[in-house]
């Protein structure tokens, strides 16, 4: 949990957490009223929480924002209590992640017009917080002696369609660390085209974290998506931000923070991870980091195994036993109320199956 104590972090440096999405891929253990960020997966810390906890000593508490819909604006403040009541920014209906950049610098820039703002997903698994803490110092450096919005630059460790990619130039050295140029952003690709980037060894996974100062995101808003531009600008200067978000929140595009933006935007600067990072796009990513065995059976809970192999399984009753016999490549969550089986190979289809579950259970 993070402290309360006087952090030694610069002045005007905040982060903003993004904690929406639904995360179907983790169905039946995440829910609508329980997304993925709200998992404990391998310890009784969430997500969430643990991404709060990675900005201990680094960000003052009372400088972290979290940026959350009205449907999980509740459960979200539970799970945080440590942070201030007005730390929490609730948008009024889902409008994907150039509008909640927007409306993070306008939120900021009411407090801060001056501040450097480091934007975080909720859901990533990043074991060592010193290495991520130095990156996003090296970042924060970048950004405000470059006037530039930075990324953070994942290595590609396989050929993965799942993730979008960063075609990047040749860096340069600032502060001990490598800054490199974005040359474009680009989207998912297929199979064949991510082992073509692999190749080609400057492509680097876009891991959705970003650091700008509320001046230079406000100008890119403004030469890229004008309509983003003025929302930001009339919540930053609105006396009712709760009424104004009310009337005009509806109206901003539905777009992500990449196709409005970055896709367009020249000068956009990277500084590689020098962290472990996973997205935990689903079970067979967290599959990695539950307890194994020589068949490559993990899970949470207690296995048995005879002539199976590369199983996963997941219980919420933390002291059941599994049993697994001449099965293979096989998902197993039991979450007491719901039960899943299902091939590894098909846990991408996941969003389909929840869709024709009854409501309770979505």
């Amino acid at each position: 949990m993070i402290s309360t104590k006087s952090v030694p972090s610069a002045p005007s440096v905040y982060a903003v957490v993004l904690a929406g999405g639904h995360g179907e891929r983790f169905w039946p253990l995440s829910r609508r009223a329980k997304p993925k960020h709200h998992l404990a997966l391998f310890s009784e810390r969430t997500l969430l929480s643990a991404t709060i906890d990675r900005l201990d000593g680094f960000i003052a508490p009372e400088r972290i924002l979290v940026l959350t819909g009205v449907d999980q604006a509740d459960a979200v403040r539970a799970l945080l209590p440590e942070l201030p009541e007005e730390n929490f920014i609730v948008e009024p209906l889902r409008r994907d992640t150039a509008a909640a950049m927007a409306l993070a610098a306008g939120s900021i820039a009411r407090r801060d017009p001056g501040a450097t703002v480091i934007v975080l997903p909720a859901d990533h698994h990043i074991p060592s917080v010193l290495d991520f803490q130095n990156t996003l110092r090296s970042a924060v450096r970048a950004a405000e002696s470059n006037a530039a919005i930075v990324t953070v630059a994942i290595t590609p460790e396989w050929a993965c369609p799942g993730f979008g990619y960063l075609e990047l130039g040749r860096g340069f050295e600032q502060d001990g660390n490598t800054v490199r140029p974005v040359l474009r952003f680009h989207e998912k690709p297929s199979a064949q085209t991510a082992e073509i980037y692999l190749e080609q060894g400057n492509f680097s996974w876009n891991a959705g974290m970003f650091v700008w100062s509320v001046s230079v995101l406000k100008e890119a808003l403004r030469s890229t998506a004008p309509e983003l531009f003025e929302f930001c600008i009339g919540l930053q200067e609105s006396e009712d931000t709760r009424l104004f978000l009310n009337e005009n929140f509806a109206a901003v595009p539905r777009v992500s923070f990449d196709y409005a933006v970055m896709e367009k935007l020249s000068g956009t600067l990277a500084v590689e991870a020098a962290f472990a990072w996973d997205d935990l796009g689903g079970w067979a990513a967290a599959g990695k980091y539950f307890p194994s065995d020589a068949h490559g059976n993990s899970g949470n809970v207690p296995l048995v195994s005879v002539d199976a192999r590369d199983n996963i399984v997941f219980s919420t009753d933390t002291d059941q036993h599994i049993a697994l016999l001449g099965v293979e490549g096989l998902i197993v969550v039991n979450t007491g109320d719901a039960l899943l089986v299902c091939r590894r190979d098909q846990a991408e289809r996941l969003k389909e199956l929840v869709a024709g579950l009854p409501s309770h259970l979505q």
